[in-house]
C-alpha cells in the first residue's frame, strides 16, 4: 500500500512540474513570434552610399513616351527597361526608375490631402519610409503636388543587395483623373536636372 502511495505522489511531483515547463515554453515561443513580427513591421533605414551609383550621365539620350491607357506622354531615359500594364507604365535602370499610374480622382490635390492620404499610403506600402517635404507647383503639364521622400529599395534580383533611395512623387489631376509621377534613385545622386526634365515634359493626351 505504501509503495502505491509512494508511487501516485512521484507521478503527480513529475506531471506538475511538466505542466510550468510546458507553459514556458509556449510562452516563449509566443514572445519570439511577437518579436519577429515586430521587427518585420519596424524595417531600419540603409545607411547611404559613399559614392551612389545613381547618376544620370548628363549625355543620356532621352525618348518622348506615349500611353494610349494612361492618356499621358513623357520623355524618358532611351534604352531604360520598360514594363506596361493598362494605365501603369515604368521604366528602370539598376537602381534608378521612372513611373507613371493613372487613377480615378474626384478632385485635384492639394498639399493638405497629399499628407492625408497620398503620403501615408506611401509609408505604408514602402521600405523604411521617411516623408521629406509636400509641397505645391506649377508644371507644363498643370498644377502639381510634389512628395519629396526616402526610402529602402527592393534587393537587387542578381546580387540581393539593397541601397537607399531618394523618391519623388508628383501628383497632377484632369478631368477626374490623377497621374502619379514617380522618380527614384540611390540617396545622394545627382539627378536634379534629368528628374526636372521628366517631370516638365508630362502632358495629358
Amino acid at each position: 500500500m505504501r509503495g502505491l502511495i509512494f508511487l501516485f505522489v512521484l507521478v503527480s511531483t513529475v506531471a506538475c512540474t511538466q505542466k510550468p515547463s510546458d507553459k514556458s515554453q509556449q510562452t516563449k515561443a509566443a514572445a519570439d513570434s511577437t518579436n519577429m513580427a515586430a521587427s518585420t513591421r519596424h524595417e531600419a533605414a540603409i545607411a547611404p552610399e559613399v559614392n551612389p551609383p545613381g547618376d544620370i550621365p548628363d549625355t543620356q539620350a532621352f525618348v518622348k513616351y506615349q500611353s494610349v491607357a494612361g492618356g499621358f506622354q513623357l520623355e524618358v531615359p532611351e534604352s531604360w527597361a520598360r514594363t506596361e500594364n493598362g494605365p501603369v507604365s515604368s521604366f528602370v535602370d539598376k537602381f534608378n526608375g521612372v513611373a507613371v499610374a493613372i487613377t480615378s480622382a474626384r478632385a485635384a490635390p492639394t498639399v493638405i490631402s497629399a499628407r492625408a492620404n497620398e503620403a501615408p499610403g506611401i509609408v505604408s506600402s514602402g521600405h523604411a519610409v521617411t516623408i521629406t517635404d509636400v509641397s505645391a507647383e506649377t508644371l507644363p503639364g498643370g498644377s502639381a503636388i510634389r512628395i519629396r521622400y526616402t526610402s529602402n529599395s527592393d534587393p537587387n534580383a542578381v546580387t540581393n543587395k539593397r541601397l537607399r533611395l531618394e523618391n519623388e512623387a508628383i501628383l497632377l489631376f484632369k478631368n477626374g483623373k490623377e497621374a502619379r509621377l514617380t522618380l527614384w534613385a540611390p540617396l545622394g545622386a545627382d539627378n536634379v536636372d534629368q528628374w526636372n526634365r521628366i517631370s516638365k515634359s508630362f502632358r495629358w493626351l
